[in-house]
This record gives C-alpha cells, sequence and structure tokens, in this order.
C-alpha cells in the first residue's frame, strides 16, 4: 500500500513568508502535535494550546495499533440488520446510554444512511490516502524526536473461530483487497504455530504485514509534543472559548481570560471540535463514539503481534508492562460516566480468547473518539475564512493516521499541494 505524500504544484510560501509566522494548534493529541512538528521543520513559528495538556484524550486511550488496512467504516453493509440485535446483546460490542437517544437521533439517522455498499467503498477509499502507509508515515514524524523508540514494525490480524466465521468478513476483506491490501491466512496448527497464547477455538487469521504498534501511545505523544517544545513551540495550558476574527481572518484565540494572536489556526480537538468549528462557520453532525479500554499491568503472556479478536471486535496490543484491550463503540455524548458492562465485556471476551492469561492488576479507561456522520475525516480550510484549518474527525483510527493528517495541515499552510486528492476531507462539506 502506499499513500505517499509529495510536494506538487506552486513552492508555496518563502523562508521569509513563514518566519515569524504563528500558527495556534488547538488541541495537543496526535493530529495537533503531528501539525506541530511539521509546521516547525517546515520554519513556522507555533504555539499549542490544550486544556488537558498532550495526550489528554483519545490519544492516550486508543489501542495501540497503527491499524493501516482499517479502512471500512462500521456502517457496513447488514448494520441496518444487526444493530438493534447488538443493542439488546449484553456481549455484543455496542451500547448506548437510552436517556441520551433523542439526542443522538438526527446524527444517528445520517450516519445510519451511509450503511450500505456503495458508501462504505467509497468512505474506504477516502481513508486509504490517510492511514494506507501508517508505519512508514510514523517513522517520518517520529525521526530524530526521540519518540521513534515507541514505533515497532509488526504484524495485524484479524482472529476468527475458523475459515467459515472469516468468510462472514467477506465484503470488508474485498474492499481491503481493492485497495491493495494484502494478507496470508493462518490455519490450524499454523496459527498456533505463529502464536500458541489464543484458544483452541480461534483456529483462523488473516495476517497482514507491514503495519505497526505503539508500545505506549500516551507517552509516545507526549515525547513528541517535548520535542516540538525543543524545537520552539509553546505550549499553554488552557481551553479555547472562542476565536477573534477581523473580517475573513481569524487574528486571534480566546483561552484562559487571554487573546492568544496568531497568524493562522488550526483545531484539532476530536470529538471536542464542534462548538469551535461552527464559530469558523463548519456545522458538522459530529458526535462521541465513546471507546473503552482496559490495561492488563503484568499479564502473564502477550500476544506476538496486535489482534482484532473478530468475535469481540475488540484489540488486543502488547505494549510496554502490560497487554491493552481496547474496542466498544457506545453511544451517550461527552459528559456521561463511564459505563460498567463494557469493561466486564472486554474482561470476559480477553478470558475466552486467552484462556491462560493472567495478570496482576487491571486499569480501567473510557475516552472519546470524534465521529462525523460520513465517517471521513475533516481536513482542510474552513470556507469563507482566509486562515482557520480543521483536522479532526477519524473515529477509531486517529493515531493510525495523525502524522499523515498533520502533514496535509502543514503543507496546505504553507501553500503548497499534496500529491493526493483532499476534495472527500475538505470542511466545506459541512459549510452553512
Amino acid at each position: 500500500m502506499s499513500a505517499g505524500i509529495a510536494i506538487g504544484g506552486a513552492p508555496g510560501m518563502s523562508h521569509r513568508e513563514k518566519a515569524g509566522r504563528t500558527v495556534a494548534i488547538i488541541g495537543a493529541g496526535i493530529v495537533g502535535v503531528s501539525t506541530a512538528i511539521w509546521l516547525l521543520r517546515d520554519g513556522f513559528d507555533v504555539v499549542l494550546i490544550d486544556r488537558a495538556g498532550p495526550a489528554g484524550g483519545a490519544s492516550y486511550g486508543n489501542g495501540g495499533v497503527l491499524a493501516a488496512c482499517s479502512v471500512v467504516p462500521v456502517t457496513a453493509p447488514g448494520l441496518l440488520r444487526k444493530a438493534p440485535g447488538m443493542l439488546l446483546d449484553p456481549a455484543a460490542p455496542l451500547f448506548v446510554k437510552w436517556g441520551y437517544l433523542p439526542r443522538l437521533m438526527p446524527w444517528l439517522l445520517r450516519y445510519l444512511r451511509h450503511a450500505n455498499a456503495r458508501d462504505a467503498t467509497r468512505i474506504a477509499r477516502a481513508l486509504a490516502p490517510v492511514i494506507g502507509d501508517s508505519l512508514a508515515d510514523h517513522q517520518a514524524l517520529a525521526a530524530g524526536t526521540g519518540a521513534d523508540r515507541f514505533v515497532v514494525p509488526s504484524d495485524y490480524l484479524f482472529v476468527y473461530r475458523d475459515r467459515a466465521h472469516f468468510a462472514g468478513d467477506a465484503f470488508a476483506m474485498g474492499v481491503r483487497r481493492n485497495l491493495g491490501f494484502v494478507w496470508d491466512a493462518l490455519e490450524g496448527a499454523d496459527f498456533a504455530a505463529y502464536d500458541p497464547a489464543f484458544a483452541t477455538e480461534l483456529g483462523f487469521a488473516a495476517r497482514f504485514g507491514g503495519h505497526g504498534r505503539i508500545t505506549d501511545p500516551g507517552g509516545y505523544v507526549r515525547a513528541l509534543a517535548d520535542h516540538a517544545v525543543g524545537q520552539g513551540a509553546r505550549l499553554i495550558r488552557a481551553e479555547v472559548t472562542d476565536v477573534v476574527r477581523s473580517g475573513e481572518r481569524v487574528t486571534g484565540l480566546r483561552a484562559g481570560g487571554a487573546v492568544i494572536p496568531c497568524d493562522d489556526v488550526v483545531l484539532a480537538t476530536g470529538a471536542w471540535s464542534k462548538p469551535l468549528a461552527a464559530k469558523l462557520g463548519v456545522n458538522v453532525p459530529l458526535e462521541s463514539e465513546r471507546g473503552y479500554h482496559l490495561d492488563l499491568w503484568g499479564a502473564s503472556v502477550l500476544p506476538r503481534s496486535p489482534v482484532m479478536v473478530a468475535a469481540g471486535k475488540f484489540v488486543a496490543t502488547p505494549m510496554d508492562g502490560r497487554l491493552r484491550l481496547a474496542g466498544i463503540v457506545e453511544f451517550g455524548g461527552l459528559d456521561a460516566e463511564p459505563s460498567r458492562p463494557p469493561f466486564e465485556l472486554l474482561q470476559s471476551q480477553i478470558r475466552a480468547a486467552m484462556p491462560g492469561l493472567t495478570w496482576d492488576r487491571a486499569e480501567k479507561w473510557m475516552g472519546h473518539r470524534p465521529a462525523p456522520a460520513d465517517s471521513i475525516p475533516v481536513i482542510g480550510a474552513a470556507p469563507g475564512v482566509k486562515n482557520a484549518w480543521l483536522g479532526f474527525g477519524h473515529h477509531h483510527v486517529g493515531l493510525t493516521g495523525g502524522p499523515k493528517t498533520g502533514r496535509l495541515l502543514a503543507q496546505m499552510i504553507a501553500g503548497r499541494r499534496p500529491n493526493i486528492d483532499v476534495a472527500p476531507y475538505s470542511p466545506s462539506r459541512f459549510a452553512g
């Protein structure tokens, strides 16, 4: 798979034009920090602003897989038929806080409208250039930062009960094949020889090479942020509440009772991006896809590679000192407390998948994935504003696509044209 970014068209700004030009980035997750590093390398001044500090949200709690092949959206064919049963099945990885359903419905209706083969294929084609070279993108981002120690090349396995179970994923695998992703089948004894940690009931795996994992996602993003600060970026811990505009330009940001001046602004606050995007004239139908993880510290055995256990739709990723289980989709907004059943489900699922596994302690986490109704990230210029840029909405592949998104934004800000078609990500699709 190759979806690398090169520079095309006009050379963009001169070094003199970049010198002293300040870009304020709202959000210090993987997208914001990646954008900062690429801008610093290009000669811009950078201010990073985040209310919780680097890696305070989903960038801390993600599954840690550089899941380049995860291009197929949740809104695949059959979702409309399956969803009601999943919501009523306590063993299914889909939850909703019923009191939130009235607020969710407008977004949900738009979201489910894409649950068909044509739209799922279109969405996958849009995602592939952003996440399809994730390992190389992370290696390029982390080079020379000290954060490269967290980036580990690996396989990525989709694990099934048997070949018939795997055949049930024919649509998704066909989409991946058509986009250039290849895998090999490990069945029975071959799978057991590759990784004996799994239950004998799991007898088939599709192994994708050329992927990767992050051994400590929070530590990785913080190390990248530390590098950015070391290269001259200013890091401000504050909540941005408004933008200051003069005509068609943003001149500053209101944060912590002060105004932070800037020449350009990037909005990269993930699931919290909707209010500020609206102030920039972009009304994104955005919801929180609440995700859960369990860190099993002192796990007695770690899988050889990150795996997606298809029966439970959860990921198990070996990390520094622990095994991280991540997955589950819950809709309940940004304010509700975590639910207990998703944690219980992750624990029961890993016991079934790896029967001999023990651990010393388990740490729980719940966070918010930014989910636009069309499942395509928002990347590019805010229409009608000459110097405002948006980068959010990656659902469950934000870590995977963060470096490419940051590089795209940095190129756009510098006036250079990427060699991929960025039209599918344009914020203008939500303007007005």
